[in-house]
């Protein structure tokens, strides 16, 4: 065969050519999309997307992919997004495959040439203000669907997704029964009062009837309306009695709301306040609390040498107290003694051992508190029937109620430096733990709950020492979510599964979520398991708490911090890192974080002329 000059340069000049201005306009073509979709909806946080800069590199929340030749991906949780999205904007990405503008206030319809996006495989739309029908046309290849926490309404259709693994529409405004398609997902529902189904919906036998209208509202005709008014004008008031009867009414009204008032307060200086003897006795029946105090013991408080405080026991039990909670080993008071001293007592229960080994226990856990990031134990009280345990009280919290409580619009985000600190101190009060007990010393109950925060909000962790004390039966049962494997069967607490629970909380920390998750189905996911799903499916951003998207520039140290986390979270024991070695590979983020920076800092001022 003869060499064709023009066939060859067909080939080799022409059709690249042409592939390449193929490939120019449909990234162009994203781009324009993406342009009209930052135009129609408000957004608080800017997004520095322009047609100067590269979409594939420097636009935020968006990723192409290998080739650099289509859009794939849009994240943008919680960046502040409101209004109506516009059709004809993320509907025209053709290639993409995972969007995700969850935790913002997107309200209105959602356009219908979204969920059909013939290659979208993940959609993330919760907690927003979605307020359209549910959507008629999905992808076929959708196997994520979230739209919980919206205000979705009317019935569902019998739509067929065949591919999808996890299916959210629960807290939703939707009504009638669920259609034959989605039955596999009877979870995915709940918190919409109109649906039934099978469990944990109402049956559909029991669907709500809307109530007829009251005859009193029906219209009158013309005739039974004059009659009517000619009555009323009979029965009429004088301006006089009317103004007698609202004054008797409001006088009786604050004299009812002055008793309430008083009689609040009364129950709160005799209930909150109330002394501590008597408010382990209330909340701690049958046992009562004096009947565990031994006559010949009454002051026989035992503090440890360095612990400033002058008090004896018969002034703890007169101390004004209220509860703080109750816990895996016991009930946990605030008590303020008469001289303005405040500190927690635990009341311990479910306790296995003598008095010689306990009286041990605590010297070593004595030792071990004398760490800045383990609460100090300042005495201790034994008797045949009460044990109680006397430390610093530490008005800030716990890392649980930080983490999770309040999680309102008005709420202080919790920054990343805050979060690293905390997960420093708390890695270096276990490893104390560890290291000065013996080398076998374990602590058994790592959990948000027990690192508590000074107003610094350094960490200290808590109930340190106890589990050895305690029916292991009855503590292993309170700490799942946070248990190691081979806990769960062996029952046998070891250093490398305070490592693992370590993990756990470190996860808590980066999302923000309960060790424990619920899933579309009707079995439980645990937050490890749950974020390995994820980061396996390269969906990583979708783990991290929505406080943290707003600190663009710690997105590295978070994903090494997942990274480690994982680490310390893995199935085989062998497989985790000592604490000694975590605390190291947190400190080595922080230093290359604080490098880099310093470094961008510096060919910044270079730069600058």
């Amino acid at each position: 065969m003869k060499f064709n000059p023009f066939i060859a340069f067909f080939v080799f000049v022409l059709l690249p050519q042409q592939k390449f201005v193929q490939v120019v306009a449909d990234l162009d073509s994203d781009k324009q999309a993406l342009l009209e979709f930052a135009n129609g909806v408000p957004h608080v946080k800017k997004l520095n997307w322009n047609l100067a800069t590269s979409v594939c590199t420097s636009w935020v929340g968006i990723t192409c992919n290998t080739n650099g030749t289509d859009v794939i991906a849009v994240r943008l949780p919680g960046v502040g997004l409101y209004g109506t999205i516009p059709s004809n904007t993320i509907g025209k990405l053709k290639a993409l495959k995972v969007l995700s503008l969850r935790s913002n206030y997107i309200n209105g319809s959602l356009p219908s040439d979204i969920p059909s996006i013939p290659s979208l495989q993940c959609l993330f739309l919760q907690h927003n203000n979605l307020s359209s029908k549910f959507p008629v046309t999905f992808s076929p290849r959708l196997r994520i669907v979230d739209f919980s926490y919206n205000s979705i309404s009317g019935t569902i259709p019998n739509v067929d997704l065949p591919s999808a693994k996890v299916l959210n529409f629960s807290y939703n405004n939707l009504s009638g029964s669920i259609p034959s398609s989605f039955k596999r997902f009877p979870s995915s529902f709940i918190g919409n009062p109109l649906l039934c189904g099978s469990e944990p919906l109402k049956p559909c036998s029991e669907s709500v009837v809307s109530p007829s209208p009251s005859p009193l509202t029906d219209f009158p005709s013309p005739k039974t309306g004059s009659q009517n008014q000619h009555a009323t004008s009979k029965n009429k008031l004088g301006v006089g009695s009317i103004i007698a009867i609202v004054v008797g009414g409001l006088a009786f009204v604050f004299l009812l709301l002055a008793v309430i008032f008083i009689s609040c307060l009364k129950r709160k200086h005799s209930g909150s306040n109330g002394m501590l003897k008597s408010k382990i006795s209330q909340n701690d029946k049958p046992n009562d609390f004096g009947s565990g105090v031994q006559e010949a013991e009454k002051n026989k408080l035992f503090f440890f040498e360095g612990c400033s405080y002058n008090f004896d026991l018969e002034d703890l039990l007169k101390a004004s107290a209220e509860v703080l909670g109750k816990g895996s080993y016991g009930t946990t008071y605030k008590a303020a003694l008469e001289e303005g001293t405040q500190v927690v007592v635990k009341r311990l229960k479910e306790v296995a051992v003598g008095k010689k080994e306990f009286e041990q226990q605590m010297e070593v856990v004595n030792r071990v508190g004398r760490h800045p990031n383990v609460v100090p134990l300042r005495a201790y009280y034994y008797s045949k029937d009460e044990k109680l345990l006397v430390y610093n009280y530490m008005p800030a919290g716990s890392l649980f109620a930080l983490l999770h409580g309040n999680r309102t619009s008005d709420r202080t985000p919790l920054d990343w430096d805050t979060r690293m600190k905390i997960a420093l101190g708390t890695a270096r009060g276990i490893a104390n733990i560890h290291t000065e007990g013996g080398g076998k010393f374990t602590h058994g109950n790592i959990k948000s709950l027990n690192v508590l925060l000074s107003d610094e909000l350094e960490a200290c962790v808590s109930d340190v020492g106890l589990t050895p004390l305690m029916n292991a039966p009855l503590t292993m049962s309170r700490i799942v979510g946070y248990r190691a494997p081979e806990v769960i069967e062996t029952r046998k607490i070891t250093q490398k599964s305070d490592v693992y629970s370590f993990g756990v909380l470190l996860l808590e920390m980066l999302t923000a979520k309960a060790p424990l998750q619920p899933s579309g189905q009707d079995d439980v996911v645990d937050l490890p398991r749950w974020v390995r799903s994820v980061v396996r499916e390269e969906w990583t951003a979708e783990v991290f708490d929505v406080e943290l998207l707003r600190f663009q520039t710690f997105q590295e140290e978070m994903v090494q911090m997942l990274q480690i986390a994982l680490t310390c979270v893995a199935k085989t024991p062998d497989m985790r890192p000592t604490m000694d070695e975590a605390i190291r590979m947190i400190e080595d983020v922080r230093q290359s974080e604080s490098k880099n920076r310093t470094s961008s800092e510096a060919e910044s001022n270079i730069q600058t002329p």
